[in-house]
């Protein structure tokens, strides 16, 4: 069974992906923010990660950045998901290592979608 880690600081949206990814068959573990999401890779790195953006103590693109320096942090599936919508946002996601990108609101099937595109379904 693949892991996801979803980091978001909305409980419900965290609850709403793990539904979501556990019916896809994903063992999911959760974080409110960027540090504790680095904090959770350090104990088990990931095989996926559904990632926000906007979140108090560490934003989801410092702590992509952090990632992908990280020892395995090459590794993990890394899916953006985010309000912010404009291409400079997705640009700097995607050139910070990130391989999709998810605009909220989202469902099951951008879910099982992106994942199929990046190689985790």
């Amino acid at each position: 069974m693949k892991s996801c880690l979803v980091v978001d600081d909305s409980r419900v949206v965290r609850k709403v992906a793990r539904k979501i990814l556990e019916e896809l068959n994903f063992a999911c573990t959760e974080a409110e923010d960027g540090r504790q999401a680095m904090e959770a890779c350090l104990v088990q790195m990931p095989d996926a990660i559904l990632l926000d953006w906007n979140m108090p103590v560490m934003n989801g693109i410092d702590f992509l950045r952090g990632l992908r320096k990280m020892s395995g942090g090459d590794q993990p599936k890394v899916v953006f998901c985010t309000t912010e919508n404009d291409l400079a946002h997705i640009q700097e996601a995607l050139s910070a290592g990130a391989n999709e990108y998810i605009m909220k609101p989202f469902d099951s099937d951008i879910i099982q979608t992106k994942f199929a595109q990046v190689g985790l379904l």
